[in-house]
């Protein structure tokens, strides 16, 4: 076993027997997301490196401290990328710290989550054990796909040391377009859109503005500009990382920010505050000082839930309450990953 992952596992190991907290993290990029960390710190930033690329297999495997950043450039060298357009939130995001948040950019409706990608883990669990699950392909075991489990479960579960992901060539060609709607003619829009062979990689809609991204090849993106018209941007590269990034102007406001999942044809939210809209109209951001009962009744409204992103009160909970069934099916995952209860106690819900 690397020196490393030794550390690791004798630190899991001991504070297993005191029943001692510990606080699993990356680089620190996304801290604010979920509620308050606490314990000793650990982290596997120290354990990185690309352990093995295969461009011609479109998979990578790396470890868990990997900047995510190198990751990504050494991908554009080989003309692919991560489809999943992962957030980095600042320079020292990690690979592990990625698919632990569970967090997806732009493309994700376009071109699957973090967790559709994932196709192999090695971890630690709360026994300091040394687990491997998945492969490098698509369809490897039968069973439980423990891996993609790991993705967005925010280190409750075990400590990524590495990860294999699928990843996808970098589109031939690509633009943004943007046109004046107001919030319900863009929702009709992009539903209509998504039913049609468009390239589509992206939507953003704020104050009444319509943004959406075509990717693909050179013939297909060019006939897809001539059907949906608009003006063409031509900072759209960097206005869809502001996006990403949450720089956009809209972000920019000292309101807390909610996250609401919901069906892509919700009509328009009757929500105080402002929102923007993307991923086809199934991810509504909104700020506002709205009591969190009222989001979240809207949130259901759409059938889906909201999470409190950023800022805020958190005692009545970031994370959507659970149903009682699936609550007991994290609880029972949380005893037999992390008996000892010492892996981010608390960080998703505080019963666990």
């Amino acid at each position: 076993m690397d020196a490393t992952i030794q550390q690791l596992s004798d630190t899991i190991r001991k504070a297993a027997a005191r029943k001692t907290p510990l606080c699993v993290r990356g680089g620190g990029t996304k801290d604010f997301y979920g509620d308050a960390a606490r314990g000793e710190g650990l982290s596997a930033v120290p354990y990185r490196g690309v352990v093995q690329y295969e461009p011609t297999e479109l998979v990578i495997t790396a470890r868990a401290g990997t900047p995510l950043l190198e990751i990504e450039t050494m991908l554009r060298e080989k003309g692919q990328m991560l489809a999943f357009e992962p957030p980095h939130f600042g320079a020292k995001a990690t690979l592990g710290g990625c698919v632990a948040a569970g967090l997806s950019g732009p493309r994700r409706a376009y071109a699957g989550a973090v967790r559709d990608l994932v196709l192999g883990v090695r971890m630690l669990n709360g026994k300091g054990s040394d687990l491997r699950f998945g492969g490098q392909v698509m369809k490897n075991v039968a069973g439980y796909d423990i891996s993609r489990l790991m993705a967005g479960s925010l280190g409750t579960l075990g400590v990524i040391l590495e990860v294999s992901l699928k990843v996808l060539p970098l589109p031939a060609a690509e633009l943004t377009l943007r046109r004046e709607h107001t919030q319900a003619e863009a929702i009709a829009l992009l539903n209509e859109w998504a039913g049609k062979p468009l390239p589509l990689s992206a939507s953003c809609h704020a104050d009444n503005l319509l943004y959406v991204r075509l990717s693909g090849a050179q013939a297909a993106v060019r006939a897809a500009r001539g059907k949906l018209g608009g003006e063409e941007m031509a900072d759209g590269t960097e206005f869809w990382q502001r996006v990403r990034e949450q720089q956009h102007g809209f972000f920019e406001s000292s309101q807390p920010l909610w996250r609401l999942s919901v069906k892509s044809t919700t009509p328009p939210l009757n929500l105080p505050g402002r929102q923007l809209i993307e991923w086809g109209g199934a991810l509504r951001w909104l700020k506002s000082g709205a009591d969190p009962k009222t989001v979240r009744e809207a949130a259901e409204f759409g059938s889906g839930h909201a999470t409190l992103f950023r800022g805020g009160d958190k005692s009545p909970g970031v994370f959507h309450p659970l149903p009682p069934a699936l609550r007991k099916i994290q609880s029972r995952l949380k005893q037999t990953f992390d008996p000892a209860g010492i892996l981010n106690p608390g960080r998703l819900y505080d019963w666990m």
